[in-house]
């Protein structure tokens, strides 16, 4: 399965430069074309939406594109990234969004409350990003790597990684030790388990740099995290204070799974 994205146009003569986040329908099917000649495809499995557009560009203009790639056979679905819940309905309106990619992890949580229940709602499959967010929630990471962190490193200016949020981070991520022992496990596996434990969620984005980081997390796969793991997760924000959004999944799915 082939999935890709389109949205962001980069400065040919500065790659460095910020990408401009454009979706009107002819930048949206020049990078469709582009990335079937890349790819060696004659079809897209999953094609979608990077982010917003940012230049006045009506998302239901943007979307009917997408529609008539589907159409044409050139994408089999369509779905976005980024998008909230006034967006997504925006887009159902004209045609069924099959998928969205939002941020979430124990951390970054607002989905939780919002699109992800939409998408529950609507049969729209999610795609969770950044589950771990960003090495946080991993054993390998703590305030003496983040000193170490290479100046030009982006993380130096996200908020999760800067104080007081940083220290409340890595207390959330010490709070999961006990239910990563208890299944024989890791702590990263935890991480992403609890995404996949959220009615709606259909599978969460997951990335490494070396086989170890692939052996760190691989088992999230197969790991079901009892209720009673995920009100001890739950306290543990509580505790913490760390991140924002809802602490658990829905209860009734918590009942399911007992």
């Amino acid at each position: 399965m082939i999935f890709t994205k389109c949205g962001l146009l980069w400065d040919e003569r500065n790659r460095l430069a910020q990408a401009r986040r454009v979706l009107q329908p002819q930048s949206i099917r020049a990078e469709c074309e582009a990335s079937l000649r890349r790819l060696g495809l004659e079809r897209i499995d999953l094609y979608q939406i990077h982010w917003p557009d940012e230049i006045g560009t009506p998302v239901e203009d943007s979307w009917a594109e997408l529609g008539r790639l589907v159409e044409q056979g050139k994408i089999r679905m369509a779905g976005v990234s980024n998008f909230d819940v006034e967006l997504l309905e925006r887009c159902e309106a004209l045609r069924h969004v099959e998928s969205l990619q939002p941020p979430f992890s124990l951390i970054r949580r607002d989905a939780g409350g919002s699109e992800i229940p939409w998408c529950a709602e609507h049969n729209t499959g999610v795609i969770c990003y950044s589950p771990m967010q960003l090495g946080l929630l991993t054993e390998g990471f703590s305030a003496g790597r983040m000193a170490t962190l290479a100046k030009e490193d982006w993380r130096r200016r996200a908020p999760e990684f800067q104080e007081p949020h940083l220290s409340r981070n890595l207390k959330l991520r010490d709070a999961l030790h006990p239910i990563a022992q208890r299944h024989g496990t890791t702590v990263a596996a935890v991480a992403v388990a609890w995404t996949l434990a959220w009615p709606g969620v259909s599978g969460t984005i997951v990335g490494a740099r070396s086989p170890e980081q692939v052996d760190g997390w691989i088992g999230a796969a197969s790991l079901e995290l009892s209720p009673a793991d995920l009100e001890e997760v739950s306290s543990a924000i509580v505790r913490t204070r760390a991140g924002a959004g809802p602490t658990r999944p829905q209860l009734q799915r918590m009942q399911q799974q007992a």
